[in-house]
């Protein structure tokens, strides 16, 4: 995840938990549905533009618990065609948005904590540098390209 050992204080409610190496982070509904919406994005499983109230609420219910029960939109019918969405083995999906959300948690925690400090890169966005040593902190490693397989929204279901 970076340098240092993983910071398991951040918790910004109790609606949702995601584990990672022994490491517990806890989100409320808001904070966990901003972050699923922001990493099924990320990882090419949906269009930014597409990220509509439904959509968000049938991601969460997929990072959280690796399946959609009660469908708001065409999304669980499109997993359920194509089972490497719902994959929650390690490189599967499901395993790759947890993994997503946490590590974005993770960096605004150690930033919070002074650990880390944020600066702009107008290539890549923000990058990440150690305050006590002035070094990068290191880069997730680039996940699997999901655009394949990725949820067009309604239309494209």
């Amino acid at each position: 995840m970076g340098q240092g050992p993983l910071s398991p204080s951040y918790a910004s409610g109790h609606d949702f938990a995601i584990e990672v190496e022994g490491v517990r982070f806890r989100f409320n509904a808001d904070d966990f549905a901003a972050r699923a919406g922001a990493a099924a994005a990320r990882l090419g499983l949906v269009a930014r533009e597409n990220l509509t109230p439904g959509l968000l609420e049938d991601l969460v219910a997929l990072t959280a618990h690796g399946r959609i029960a009660r469908p708001r939109t065409g999304l669980a019918g499109h997993v359920a065609r194509h089972p490497a969405l719902a994959d929650e083995g390690p490189g599967g999906a499901v395993h790759r948005l947890r993994r997503t959300v946490f590590r974005g948690a993770w960096i605004d925690q150690q930033v919070r904590d002074g650990v880390l400090s944020p600066e702009w890169d107008d290539a890549v966005g923000f990058r990440f540098r150690s305050v006590a040593t002035g070094n990068w902190a290191a880069e997730e490693p680039s996940p699997p390209d999901w655009r394949a397989l990725a949820y067009a929204g309604e239309a494209g279901a």
